[in-house]
């Protein structure tokens, strides 16, 4: 498995999802854009599903065992943040919603990250934690 591959097809994903919500539903790019989006979403399902259900998986047993794992597409943010430096980041509400035993009550998510490949925990009160980065 490349984590090289996958972490620059899910910045492909995330480019896409920022273009998408910059315009509206009645541009006529929005379409195309939109098929675009999910064949690179089925794309990363059918070559890397595996891995990140089986990261995610991991994950969850430590963090938030009560809470069950969906496809890894499900935890990719709506948007994300590109600095010039081309990092990418999350904002504090992105993710996936999951129970982290540790923290009982507070709105916890989940989502993952390109550039370089990670798994952002939000914590609810506006703190990130990096759970776990890709190794080459």
């Amino acid at each position: 498995m490349e984590v090289k591959d996958l972490d620059t097809a899910i910045q492909e994903i995330a480019i896409r999802r920022n273009e998408l919500s910059k315009i509206d539903y009645n541009n006529p790019k929005y379409d195309d854009l939109e098929e675009e989006l999910h064949d690179l979403e089925d794309s990363i399902q059918v070559k890397f599903g595996e891995y990140l259900e089986d990261v995610l998986q991991d994950i969850h047993d430590e963090f938030c065992p009560d809470t069950d794992v969906l496809y890894p597409i499900a935890y990719f943010a709506k948007s994300y943040i590109v600095s010039g430096k081309n990092e990418f980041s999350v904002g504090p509400k992105e993710g996936v919603y999951v129970e982290v035993d540790s923290m009982p009550g507070k709105e916890t998510k989940l989502a993952i990250v390109p550039g370089p490949l990670r798994i952002i925990l939000n914590e609810g009160n506006g703190q990130q934690k990096v759970v776990w980065t890709a190794k080459s």
